[in-house]
């Protein structure tokens, strides 16, 4: 153990003992012991988070995982993936001072955020972290002036087009535009010592990674001619958290390590990284929340009266929690959390037989939920 875990970090169950158990006790007792409305909750399955990097290390073994914190800092979640020898991907200087706070070295942080403020930048130059990204001209002016000695590593576009979350619309340098960044940091006496990319969230299209890994090679070899040592290839991050995805992490890791064996084979000196957030904790979390109304509205399916002498309807549920909070994938990522029904009001109850006036009615999702972020009524 590195000692980032204490005992009272956790709380160990009983083998056999489920989430859905802890959340029935949970609400249970949340409801018992307050007569007003039961907030939202998460519950995180911390050993599902372990199962995933043991999975990550089986699959692709070659390549060093760093966590993106911004997906979920949940202080658990940074503990066991540091106790698991991770580093950590951050974007800004708040994640930075969270994950140096529980004694992560430097040397295990990238600041990984291609657009920067000047006074986070002077803090990673402050605080020791000196490996960041760049992808244009005035990024790496900036890096030049308030922190002269970073090792930075350059983000390159990748083909997202088929993505659900196309990063490449607002951050990397075309491959054509490379040269150009690569020329101007030699001049400014700045270090490139490696590429990276991103395709996006949500990539029913493994090749994508296979595309991106020929690109960064080109790039390194460019590097190479102006006399830079490149040792760092970063696949960026887009894996999936669920066993129900488009595309199966294992498939991905397969095209992968195919790529990396043809165009970064092993022993050629080049250190791969990956940076991954929801892939650890989509299935480790559980977000627990109250049913507080429900409505019957009418389908708008013309002809459907006439045939069935009846309107068809619908019933709506509305939660105590919404987009702009806990659901915000919904907006960001397109996702759509599909519930679980976790607790019945009564013998024979179901969904649609919901009473609105217990606050025992209580369903639950699969999220990458941020107990941080969690919102309170």
């Amino acid at each position: 153990m590195a000692g980032y875990l204490r005992e009272t970090d956790f709380v160990m169950v009983e083998e056999g003992f489920s989430t859905r158990d802890l959340l029935e006790e949970l609400t249970l007792g949340a409801s018992q012991a307050t007569a007003e409305e039961v907030a939202a909750l998460f519950v995180a399955d911390l050993g599902a988070v372990v199962r995933k990097h043991f999975c990550f290390l089986k699959c692709l073994p070659r390549v060093r995982s760093f966590y993106a914190v911004k997906c979920n800092s949940s202080p658990g979640v940074l503990k066991v993936l540091a106790e698991l020898g991770l580093g950590f991907s951050c974007a800004n200087k708040a994640e930075m001072e969270l994950v140096q706070d529980i004694g992560v070295p430097a040397s295990k942080i990238i600041y990984a955020n291609p657009c920067k403020q000047i006074a986070h930048i002077k803090y990673a130059a402050k605080h020791g972290v000196r490996l960041l990204s760049f992808d244009n001209e005035m990024e790496l002016a900036k890096v030049v002036k308030s922190h002269p000695s970073a090792k930075m590593v350059l983000c390159i576009a990748t083909e997202d087009s088929h993505s659900l979350s196309r990063l490449s619309l607002k951050f990397g340098a075309s491959l054509k535009s490379c040269r150009h960044l690569l020329e101007n940091a030699k001049r400014d006496h700045v270090e490139v010592i490696g590429v990276s990319f991103h395709i996006g969230s949500g990539c029913p299209d493994p090749q994508a990674y296979a595309q991106s890994i020929a690109d960064a090679r080109v790039v390194f070899e460019m590097g190479a001619e102006l006399g830079h040592r490149m040792h760092i290839l970063d696949l960026g991050g887009g894996f999936p958290g669920v066993e129900d995805a488009k595309v199966r992490f294992e498939e991905i890791a397969s095209v992968i390590n195919s790529a990396l064996d043809l165009y970064f084979p092993e022993g050629c000196g080049v250190d791969i990284l990956a940076k991954l957030g929801r892939y650890y904790v989509t299935s480790a979390f559980t977000l627990a929340i109250s049913i507080i109304a429900k409505k019957e509205v009418l389908l708008d399916q013309p002809g459907r009266e006439e045939e069935t002498g009846s309107s068809p309807k619908s019933i709506v549920y509305h939660l105590s929690e919404g987009v702009y909070g806990v659901f915000s994938s919904v907006l960001f990522d397109s996702t759509c959390p599909a519930p679980i029904l976790q607790k019945q009001c009564g013998r024979g109850d179901t969904l649609n037989s919901f009473p609105t006036d217990k606050e025992d009615c209580v369903l639950t999702y699969k999220i990458a939920g941020n107990l941080q972020r969690s919102l309170h009524k």
